[in-house]
């Protein structure tokens, strides 16, 4: 069984919204067999940034349907969009 690294981008709801606080309350929803990696911060335009996380999950068990969808549960999240999916050791 492989690892994926999947990359999603995570547009905040609002400009005011603290994106390391938003960070924390996404690690809070990911599933079971899913951990963030490593993220930043994504500036956009008009003072506002997007987070980019790189989430390592199973090949098997990976859905990014029911990623996103608890993504966009959380407060503070506006958009979000699977950017890319590797496997684990090839670079992003």
């Amino acid at each position: 069984m492989g690892r994926l690294i999947t990359r999603v981008k995570v547009m905040p709801a609002d400009v005011d919204v603290n994106l390391d606080a938003l960070v924390d309350r996404v690690r809070g929803v990911v599933p079971d067999g899913v951990q963030i990696k490593r993220y930043s911060k994504e500036p956009i335009a008009f003072g506002i940034s997007a987070l980019m996380l790189d989430m390592v999950m199973d090949e098997d068990t990976a859905s990014t349907d029911s990623l996103e969808e608890r993504l966009r549960g959380v407060d503070g999240v506006g958009e979000v969009e699977v950017v890319s999916m590797s496997r684990e050791s090839a670079r992003l």
